[in-house]
């Protein structure tokens, strides 16, 4: 994620003009996130070590330190506070000199953000979310959004009186059912969220996967789910294409078999097949939890890095468990297909997105391969 080019200290090193209060903060804030154990954080090769000088742009790599142990936080630890007339003009000057080595890294990247959840629903979290999109557009950072709609969905079914089934957590898609959930992801949610980005600046172009072949699929084998597809296949060339005319394709999570059937595919799957097929920097799920912790009731246990060998580890041992377990084997996959980093994060915080890819902190849990 854009914070591990250096965590704290990079804020200073990068920027040795910087304010000393800015620094001041900076370092209580990271004192204040020690570790639950006592083992000290983990931490790659300093700055220096890396090829980084000061007042550059931090080197190749999604990441500057590593850290597997769990993130000891208040809950009540404020994540966002916004910019009101107590703030400087010349403090604004910072935050956003602060955010430079960030938009450097991941100019012309391709970020993947898997848009669900909470800041689906909520009218104040869909307008941030839009507008951070549209600022990372913007800047020169390439978004390619994925998106469901269940909660969308079961309203629509409701409306027409077909009761929502699931079977081992998924929804059963029977023929009537499809109809609705074509209908609504690839129509009202998808051109919803078109809408929004245009209105705010952005170029957005909707799409779902069954458009130029985006997403080939076959029937999953537990036919109970009836018409549920597993991802086949990704043809990239289209979404390239628009991300090269500087806009944000937008694509729904429908995709068809080889017979033309349309097929309900999961979301955060569909995103990592996306993001492996055009070598993304990041992939990114937005969700309704934090991000992996090792007690799922309690936010101080939040691990803010793992990898592979010890995501895996944590599944045997059943810390990571029932709905996390598809998010994190989807970031796994990704990133064993060539995807730098995949990230899980809360999208009920106000601007996670920007704080995941912009801050030395971040909100989630980053995933990478070592």
């Amino acid at each position: 994620r854009g914070r591990r080019l250096g965590r704290h200290r990079s804020t200073v090193r990068l920027f040795p003009n910087m304010a000393t209060v800015k620094a001041k903060a900076t370092v209580s804030r990271a004192k204040a996130r020690s570790p639950r154990s006592s083992a000290p954080l983990r931490t790659s090769q300093p700055l220096s070590a890396r090829g980084c000088t000061p007042g550059r742009a931090a080197p190749e790599g999604p990441r500057g330190g590593f850290c597997t142990a769990p993130r000891a936080v208040s809950p009540t630890e404020p994540t966002y506070a916004p910019l009101g007339k107590s703030v400087s003009a010349f403090d604004r000057v910072q935050i956003l000199a602060e955010a430079l080595p960030y938009l450097q890294r991941f100019a012309d990247k391709t970020i993947v953000v898997k848009y669900g959840g909470a800041a689906m629903k909520d009218p104040t979290l869909k307008a941030r979310v839009v507008s951070d999109v549209v600022l990372l557009s913007c800047v020169g950072i390439r978004i390619v959004m994925i998106h469901g709609g269940g909660p969308e969905i079961n309203k629509w079914l409701d409306k027409v009186g077909i009761e929502p089934k699931f079977h081992n957590g998924l929804r059963v898609t029977d023929e009537a059912t499809m109809e609705i959930v074509e209908a609504v992801l690839a129509g009202k949610v998808n051109k919803s969220i078109v809408s929004l980005i245009n209105k705010a600046g952005g170029k957005a172009v909707g799409l779902c996967g069954k458009d130029a072949n985006i997403i080939s699929a076959r029937q999953t084998s537990d036919k109970e789910l009836g018409f549920v597809g597993d991802v086949t296949g990704v043809d990239p060339s289209l979404i390239r294409a628009i991300v090269e005319n500087n806009s944000i394709p937008v694509i729904a999570s429908v995709a068809s078999d080889e017979n033309g059937q349309s097929l309900n595919v999961n979301a955060d799957i569909a995103a990592g097949e996306i993001a492996a097929s055009l070598g993304a920097e990041k992939l990114i799920l937005m969700t309704d939890v934090p991000g992996v912790m090792e007690d799922k009731d309690d936010v101080g246990t939040l691990y803010k890095e793992l990898d592979i060998q010890t995501t895996r580890g944590l599944i045997d041992k059943e810390v990571i468990a029932g709905g996390m377990i598809p998010k994190v084997q989807c970031c796994v996959r990704s990133i064993a297909q060539g995807v730098q980093a995949a990230h899980i994060i809360d999208g009920r915080q106000p601007h996670s997105l920007l704080q995941e890819i912009l801050t030395d902190e971040g909100v989630g849990t980053m995933i990478t391969e070592t």
